[in-house]
């Protein structure tokens, strides 16, 4: 383990590496770490009652005392939610810039942190010297404003850290990346880039935001109904492309869905969206012509709790869509999300509702590189070390790949919980430490694996049992077993229970009389007795309770 005499530099990814989302990266020298990033995931099918992930801190918390600090590059989910949901395991200072903050601080106030977080600003262009880490700020373009790149000094040398990024000639909202800036590192040179590889298998360019802009322009005038544009409500790009939209097209606006109104209300602390009308209140817009409304909406990804969820299967309780009013879908089908987003197009259609997906017109630009970008990137930063993130492993293995071609000395891919050194001599992954990823139960973290997220799938895809047993002290049933079956048997449900209890009742009398004094024997008898004749008809192994009163 590395320790305060070890003159190497490391990386650590404890997120983010392998996968696309919940973001931590370490930096490590003489025992002093630096953080970069502290985001959130999707949860998926198999984690019931969860909706977001955050990554395991337990390895930089057991060494919170040697955390300089954790800095943030921008406002999105995957780089700051977790911040709130870890603050007991890090406790360090954070570094963010205004619009992050203000996202930031809204997050901490849900949880009663707003005053216990020491949240600083920066800006682009500033520098942050934390212990050995001296952190320059370079602006560069992505789909939120104030996103950063971090050139990070070390003692070593330079990690360019690019974040979420892309060179977009005409963003719609803040400057363009600081092409120079970065060329000037480059000149003065960079010991390794740590960068995006969410697009690498995309040809190109990922285009522009302006663009977008145009083609929602073109597809969205002259149509008669009301309009529902659903996106990340963190793209604030996006929103300020929808709302110069809509005033070209002379419709009033209405946000659907708390987050929207939180980025909304940060981005003009900041600066930002400040010529923009008045939103129309949910409750009022549908009493306006139909022609004359657009309703930007969370759920571009079919969050059930979404707000184009609740409209599309008539759930909403101000928002109601006609036959013949449009859906557009500004935003990527993010892989795993299928399913829960084709339900949704598909309810739609079936109403008489039109549905606009990325897959049916230009509607959306990623705010990610594509190849030619990362290209760019590389002759500007020309690092010796490319350290692919941000991506699954197919994406990061090309990515090393890909730079290696463009003459890059060094590539290598990390999976979370690699330690890396970087420097000196040639850059190897040297040990592995635990990393892994706790689901948000409320306002707990919970393991994935184990403990009560197996218990409910096991509920959700096998069902649950009850069985209730009176017996008196020498464990003599008082009266018939009671059984509950709750997802499990298709058909007379009753009947079926009535049978299964029979048999456990003739189970719990032939024990010996020593084990029906023993709570634990009767417990046995009956859930063997259960799934004995539970098998044959179903084939199903429920969750199974056995309450037990004795008399």
């Amino acid at each position: 383990m590395p320790g305060r005499k070890d003159d190497s530099l490391y990386f650590l990814p404890l997120g983010g590496a392998n996968e696309i989302g919940m973001n931590l990266n370490l930096y490590g020298y003489r025992n002093q770490w630096l953080m970069v990033d502290l985001g959130t995931s999707f949860a998926d099918e198999g984690q019931p009652g969860i909706d977001m992930v955050v990554p395991d801190t337990s390895w930089i918390s057991d060494r919170r005392e040697d955390l300089l600090g954790l800095v943030i590059t921008h406002a999105h989910e995957d780089h700051l939610g977790a911040v709130a949901h870890c603050w007991e395991d890090i406790e360090c200072p954070v570094w963010a810039t205004g619009f992050a903050a203000s996202v930031l601080r809204r997050k901490l106030a849900e949880k009663g942190l707003e005053d216990e977080v020491p949240v600083h600003i920066y800006k682009p262009g500033d520098t942050i010297q934390l212990g050995p880490f001296k952190i320059t700020a370079i602006g560069i373009t992505h789909s939120t404003p104030e996103s950063q790149a971090l050139a990070i000094e070390t003692p070593h040398g330079v990690v360019l850290h690019t974040g979420d990024w892309k060179l977009d000639p005409d963003p719609v909202l803040g400057p363009a990346s600081e092409i120079e800036t970065l060329r000037n590192l480059g000149d003065a040179g960079v010991l390794a880039m740590v960068c995006d590889s969410t697009n690498v298998f995309n040809r190109g360019r990922s285009g522009s935001e302006g663009e977008v802009r145009d083609s929602l322009l073109q597809l969205l005038k002259d149509r008669p109904g009301r309009i529902a544009v659903t996106t990340f409500a963190s793209n604030l790009a996006r929103v300020d492309t929808l709302l110069s939209v809509a005033r070209a097209l002379k419709r009033h606006v209405c946000l659907l869905g708390r987050s929207l109104h939180r980025f909304t209300e940060a981005a003009r602390e900041n600066g930002y969206l400040q010529d923009v009308p008045a939103f129309v209140d949910e409750r009022e817009a549908g009493y306006l012509p139909r022609e004359s409304v657009m309703y930007i909406c969370t759920g571009c990804q079919g969050e059930p709790r979404g707000a184009m969820a609740r409209i599309a299967f008539d759930q909403h309780p101000h928002v109601v869509l006609s036959p013949g009013d449009l859906t557009v879908f500004s935003s990527k089908i993010i892989p795993g999300n299928e399913r829960g987003l084709f339900a949704m197009h598909n309810e739609l259609v079936r109403r008489g509702i039109e549905v606009i997906t990325e897959k049916d017109a230009f509607v959306h630009v990623s705010g990610h590189p594509s190849r030619d970008e990362l290209a760019e990137m590389y002759g500007l930063a020309r690092p010796q070390i490319a350290i692919p993130v941000h991506g699954e492993p197919r994406h990061l293995v090309e990515h090393a790949r890909f730079a290696q071609s463009l003459q890059v000395p060094h590539g290598l891919v990390p999976a979370n919980g690699d330690m890396v050194r970087l420097a000196p001599g040639l850059p190897e992954v040297v040990q592995q430490v635990p990393a892994g990823r706790l689901a948000v139960d409320g306002d707990e973290l919970i393991p994935l694996q184990g403990g009560s997220l197996q218990s409910r799938r096991k509920q959700a895809f096998n069902g649950s049992a009850l069985i209730s047993l009176a017996v008196d002290e020498a464990g003599i049933l008082q009266a018939a077993p009671k059984l509950a079956l709750l997802g499990v048997v298709n058909g007379d449900v009753d009947l079926t229970e009535a049978e299964i209890a029979a048999e456990i009742a003739v189970a719990i009398d032939r024990l010996k009389p020593g084990r029906q004094r023993d709570d634990a024997a009767l417990e046995e008898a009956a859930i063997k007795a259960l799934r004995r004749n539970l098998k044959p008809i179903t084939g199903r192994k429920p969750l199974i309770e056995v309450h037990i009163l004795r008399l």
